[in-house]
């Protein structure tokens, strides 16, 4: 706990924040991209220490939030089969569906299971070799070679009824979508310190270089979020646009050489469906047709599904900073993390789970 205390340090919390109280000449439009950045300001009030100074937007940095709804209903449909073993992340248990979710699932019977480990569903399917094991691959880059690294100990282990349910979706495409966006505003990103400790962060050249904006890396403790906002208004004051690691004791420009390896070997570029969003081109991975026979999807033959959102949720433009959770009517009345209408209120990282959590006394009068 030592070193996270030093991240926590009260006196260089005040020393950061009146560096940027000093700097700043203009209320800056910072989108962080990590949902676990975004708890991190909610929960220590680095926004209302910076409320001056720093508008903070919430990106589709929570890879349980952008999973698409018709994936959620694959995996539902799945789940229900008698001959299937269904595994996850316990986060993914709770994620609305069209109609139900793999908790219910599991509560009639489904044989759902809640695994720490994509390995952890290779050795049920070899201990069960029966039943054909599913395992739910969700996430962004840090989650890849996890993932991989489970087909290639079944490929190895010749196991035949394991496969993958793939939603894996890559950060720097969306960042591209969002400074497209006619409506945006955001003048500032704090990058994802773990997806680049996997990705490196080159990446992120040309976007910071073609549309003007400063990138900042950074993690998720108080002095490592504060230092990434302040090098970003550095920038932003000077009128320079560049990619700054404020992470360099975990993240290198090459990022990891053997992840990257493995993803290149396993996994091809596709476009992906984000939820609330909309299908952005290659932002996302899936098995290449060297691994395909561990493509859950066409293994089972359920690849298209039609679905439609709730209309009252708006998590899709709160996953592009356009809304904050406040700005929802059915925020803390019909969604709530006991009944949830969207993901962003499920997941452990969505920023209504972190709005409800953590700053509910802040709720407009009419909510």
């Amino acid at each position: 706990m030592r070193y996270i205390k030093e991240f926590r340090n009260e006196k260089l919390v005040k020393s950061i924040v009146k560096q940027i109280d000093q700097l700043s000449t203009q209320k800056w439009v910072i989108m962080e991209m990590c949902g676990g950045q975004t708890h991190a300001i909610l929960h220590y009030g680095i926004n209302d220490l910076l409320n001056n100074c720093v508008e903070f937007v919430h990106g589709p940095g929570c890879p349980v939030c952008v999973t698409p709804l018709e994936l959620i209903d694959k995996a539902l449909l799945l789940s229900q089969d008698p001959n299937v073993i269904f595994t996850s992340f316990g986060d993914m248990l709770r994620v609305p569906g069209s109609d139900t979710d793999l908790f219910q699932v599991r509560a009639n019977g489904g044989n759902v299971k809640i695994v720490y480990s994509p390995l952890d569903a290779v050795k049920l399917a070899q201990e069960n070799p029966d039943k054909e094991v599913i395992f739910f691959a969700i996430g962004f880059e840090t989650t890849a070679p996890p993932n991989i690294m489970a087909v290639l100990q079944a490929k190895r282990l010749g196991i035949k009824n394991f496969s993958l349910l793939v939603s894996q979706v890559r950060v720097p495409p969306a960042i591209s979508l969002i400074l497209n966006s006619t409506e945006n505003r955001v003048q500032g990103f704090l990058a994802a310190g773990h997806v680049c400790a996997v990705m490196g962060y080159e990446e992120y050249l040309p976007i910071s270089k073609k549309y003007q904006v400063p990138v900042t890396i950074t993690g998720f403790e108080p002095i490592d979020i504060l230092n990434g906002v302040l090098k970003t208004i550095q920038q932003l004051e000077a009128q320079q646009f560049e990619v700054i690691n404020a992470y360099n004791r975990v993240v290198t420009k090459e990022g990891n050489a053997h992840a990257l390896e493995l993803i290149n070997k396993v996994y091809e570029p596709c476009d992906r469906n984000w939820r609330g969003i909309g299908t952005i081109q290659n932002s996302g991975w899936r098995l290449n047709k060297d691994y395909s026979s561990y493509n859950a999807e066409k293994k089972f033959k359920i690849e298209h599904i039609t679905v439609k959102e709730p209309e009252i949720c708006i998590a899709g433009e709160i996953l592009q900073g356009l809304k904050i959770p406040l700005d929802c009517k059915a925020f803390g009345k019909q969604c709530t993390p006991d009944n949830p209408l969207g993901a962003t209120m499920v997941s452990s990282e969505g920023a209504c789970a972190a709005y409800y959590k953590y700053q509910r006394h802040n709720r407009t009068s009419e909510l």
